[in-house]
């Protein structure tokens, strides 16, 4: 069954903050949790924090292809409807850059302003017919193939939170950007299981901002159903 990131919100945040620690770290526990979901691909999830960090990209694509099948994994997208409405409303320029774009959908969204040019990047990049205006290519976010300032606006949604180098991550994310840097990240505690495969949490604003060091000549960010909208201007 393919929930949406609305509802699945609510439940993160009763597995965030009613179940104690105590359980939401034993893998004893977590594991009955995760069969339930994941069946015979329980074993990834539970070992994925230990290896993420020693992986290579490619052993990371094949990572996320043997769960690709499963439910959870087969939604349109990881965005909340609050923060599909904010991205589309700030929206700056004609070139857009969508990294670790996914199945496609924001992508697709925003290429039926057929004004628009886009671009969709990811570590497996969907394999559907592109609009005139839209084009996906394969990359990742540490190693972002375009010239500097190379788009109006670059979005990341639900991505820096799986990356390992996000201090060089950023970084390649501001060197492409030559008006507006959109970010969506969780609102997430840390815990050493999760229903995901996320190494970094964001809990409070603050957490998300220690990171991120705004720059730019603007920013803001808000809390939108759960999951933090940022975005920054040049």
């Amino acid at each position: 069954m393919k929930l949406h990131r609305d509802f699945t919100n609510k439940i993160n945040w009763i597995l965030d903050n009613l179940i104690p620690p105590l359980l939401r770290d034993n893998k004893f526990f977590m594991s009955i949790l995760f069969k339930l979901l994941y069946k015979d691909k329980t074993k990834y999830y539970l070992e994925f924090k230990e290896k993420m960090p020693f992986m290579s990209h490619e052993e990371l694509s094949d990572y996320y292809r043997q769960v690709s099948d499963l439910d959870h994994n087969q939604r349109d997208t990881d965005l909340n409807t609050k923060c599909i409405e904010a991205i589309m409303k700030h929206l700056a320029g004609i070139n857009i850059l969508d990294i670790a774009c996914g199945r496609g959908y924001l992508a697709k969204k925003i290429a039926l302003d057929q004004s628009k040019n886009i671009f969709g990047i990811d570590i497996i990049p969907p394999n559907i017919n592109e609009q005139p205006n839209l084009r996906f290519i394969k990359g990742n976010i540490e190693n972002i193939p375009f010239d500097d300032k190379f788009f109006d606006t670059v979005i990341c949604a639900h991505t820096l939170e799986h990356t390992t180098d996000i201090n060089r991550a950023l970084s390649e994310l501001r060197r492409v950007t030559k008006k507006r840097l959109i970010i969506v990240l969780p609102r997430q505690r840390e815990h050493k299981y999760t229903f995901d495969f996320h190494i970094h949490f964001f809990p409070y604003p603050h957490s998300l901002l220690k990171v991120l060091k705004p720059s730019g000549s603007n920013w803001k960010c808000d809390e939108l159903d759960g999951d933090f909208f940022y975005y920054e201007d040049y």
